[in-house]
C-alpha cells in the first residue's frame, strides 16, 4: 500500500497531532482523484490545510488506486471488502508509527465514502480514540445512496432525450431489482441491464452488502462517548443532500456541523453567477471556508 506522509515544518521537538486522512468511493487515489474527477485533489487539499494548521498527515492509495492499484489481483474477481478496512487499520497504524505524531492527539478525516471508516476505526482498531471529521459525509444506506444519485441521472438523460421514457423505467426498475436481491443475499439477475455493470457487478456484490449494511446514523450512536466530531457539508453538494446530513447528524451525542457556502461535493466553489459555464475542478478553488472550520474544531480538541 503506497502513501504519502506530510509533516508541518517546526524548529520544536515535540509530537504532533496526526491525521489519517480517508478517500471517498470507488478507486481514488492519496490525493483524492479517480478516473470520474482526475483532478479534485480533495485530499491534497485536506492535507495541505491540515500542515498550515501544525497537523501531520498520511493519505494513501485505496486498493485499486494510484500506486497501490490492484496487485495481484484478478480484476474479474469478487473483491473482499475486509480489504479497505485493513487498509485503514494499517494506514493509521502506520501513521502512529511515525516519531513525529502524538499518538494521543489524531483525527480519522474522511471524505464521502471515507466518512463511514472513520466512524468505524474505534471498532477496527479498539484501542484508537481518535476525533473524526467526517467531510461530505453519506447520511444513508450507501445502496439508497446510489439509487437515489442513478434515477437523477437517468431522468436528467431522459429530459434532455438521450434515452426514452421507457427505456428509463426499464433501467430504474433493473436497478432496483438489483439492490433487492444484493440485500436479500441472492444472485443479481441474469437480465440485468448492461449500463448497470459499472455499479451492479457480480464482482461488486459482496462490497456493496457490506457497506449498505451500515447505516451512518447507527455509526454515530455507536461513537464512544467522548468522540469529537465535525461534519463539513458543502451546499452545493449534489451527492450528499442536506436531509442525508440532517439524519446523519440525528445520530450524534454532540457533534458540530458546518455547511460551506458556494461548496460542492469535492470541497471546490461554484460560480455564483447564474447560467455561467461548468469549470473544471482544477478551474475552481478550494473553499476558504474549510481551513477555518477544521482550525476551529481542532483548537477545541487539543
Amino acid at each position: 500500500m503506497h502513501s504519502t506522509f506530510t509533516v508541518p515544518h517546526t524548529d520544536q521537538d515535540e509530537e504532533l497531532p496526526g491525521a489519517l486522512i480517508i478517500s471517498g468511493s470507488g478507486p481514488t487515489d492519496r490525493d483524492g482523484n479517480s478516473d470520474m474527477r482526475p483532478e479534485a485533489n480533495t485530499n491534497l487539499n485536506l492535507s495541505r490545510i491540515l500542515t498550515e494548521l501544525g497537523v501531520a498527515s498520511l493519505r494513501y492509495d485505496k486498493f485499486g488506486s494510484g500506486e497501490t492499484d490492484l496487485g495481484s489481483h484478478d480484476p474479474d474477481s469478487p473483491i473482499d471488502p475486509q480489504v479497505f478496512d485493513d487498509q485503514v487499520v494499517a494506514a493509521y497504524e502506520e501513521l502512529l508509527a511515525q516519531p513525529e505524531v502524538d499518538p494521543e492527539r489524531t483525527v480519522a478525516l474522511g471524505h464521502s465514502e471515507g466518512a463511514l471508516y472513520a466512524l468505524r476505526l474505534h471498532q477496527l482498531v479498539p484501542d484508537a480514540s481518535p476525533a473524526v471529521v467526517l467531510a461530505a459525509p453519506p447520511g444513508t444506506r450507501y445502496m439508497d445512496l446510489i439509487d437515489r444519485q442513478l434515477t437523477e441521472q437517468v431522468r436528467t438523460m431522459e429530459s434532455t432525450g438521450a434515452i426514452a421514457e421507457n427505456e428509463s423505467v426499464n433501467l430504474l426498475s433493473d436497478a432496483r431489482a438489483a439492490r433487492a436481491s444484493i440485500r436479500e443475499g441472492h444472485a443479481l439477475p441474469d437480465d440485468l441491464d448492461p449500463t448497470l455493470e459499472s455499479v451492479y457487478a457480480p464482482q461488486n456484490t459482496d462490497f456493496l452488502a457490506a457497506m449498505d449494511a451500515l447505516d451512518p446514523v447507527d455509526l454515530a450512536e455507536d461513537l464512544p462517548s467522548q468522540t469529537s466530531a465535525l461534519v463539513l457539508w458543502g451546499e452545493e453538494d449534489d451527492q450528499v443532500l442536506r436531509e442525508d446530513v440532517d439524519r446523519l447528524m440525528d445520530g450524534f451525542v454532540q457533534a458540530e456541523r458546518v455547511d460551506l457556502p458556494r461548496t460542492d461535493h469535492v470541497f471546490r466553489e461554484n460560480e455564483d453567477t447564474p447560467g455561467a459555464a461548468p469549470r473544471l475542478d482544477a478551474d475552481r478553488p478550494f473553499s476558504p471556508d474549510v481551513a477555518p472550520a477544521l482550525a476551529d474544531f481542532l483548537d477545541t480538541v487539543w
